[in-house]
């Protein structure tokens, strides 16, 4: 009887939305265990399905994780993705709030995208670095294409270096927030803010 409604709640569901459960449970899995003691045994138990039907969607482990991690990567560019023609100052405080929200709501999938760096597979790393880069990117395009900064100055060497380093400090502290939780959504945003600011020479 079991077998049968288990059965059931497998055909209920799209493919998408079949994937997406999927990896749900992967983001929550490798949220908390390094990648070497997640396994798909696990995901498939709790995810209700047999271990073939994971295998239909993600062939091997290494394609799981790197969907999880894509996934993280795809809603952190969407919500790290600066206005055309706002100032960097004006949209900064509403950006990180945003991105706080998120964080938050995804906090599984927010620490799984982070321990991709640390996995020891190239291709996942690969996707972890890849939309690192893209975020490196958008920060400087805003930056010079607002005239309280410019060009010149997103243009400089240090400067890419300061948002390069100003990503992995934000890393850090909403990691760090999410552990401890001793700041607030506001207080977080503007740490956060300032060392942006600072790190640039703002």
């Amino acid at each position: 009887m079991a077998a049968d409604q288990g059965e059931r709640t497998r055909r209920r569901l799209s493919t998408a939305q079949r994937r997406e459960q999927l990896l749900t449970v992967g983001a929550r899995l490798f949220s908390d265990r390094p990648y070497d003691e997640v396994w798909i045994e696990q995901v498939a138990e709790i995810a209700g399905v047999s271990r073939g039907l994971l295998y239909h969607y993600f062939p091997t482990k290494r394609d799981f994780f790197a969907a999880v991690v894509e996934r993280e990567s795809e809603r952190m560019l969407r919500m790290t993705a600066a206005v055309p023609g706002v100032p960097v100052r004006e949209q900064l405080d509403a950006a990180l709030d945003a991105y706080l929200r998120h964080v938050e709501e995804h906090a599984h999938g927010y620490r799984a995208f982070h321990r991709a760096d640390a996995a020891g597979d190239r291709a996942v790393r690969g996707v972890y670095r890849r939309a690192l880069a893209v975020q490196r990117r958008q920060i400087l395009a805003a930056l010079a294409a607002d005239p309280e900064f410019g060009p010149e100055l997103a243009g400089r060497p240090e400067t890419t270096v300061a948002v390069h380093g100003w990503l992995a400090f934000t890393t850090a502290v909403c990691l760090e927030w999410l552990r401890a939780g001793e700041l607030s959504r506001t207080e977080v945003r503007d740490l956060c803010a300032r060392a942006l600011l600072g790190a640039i020479g703002r």
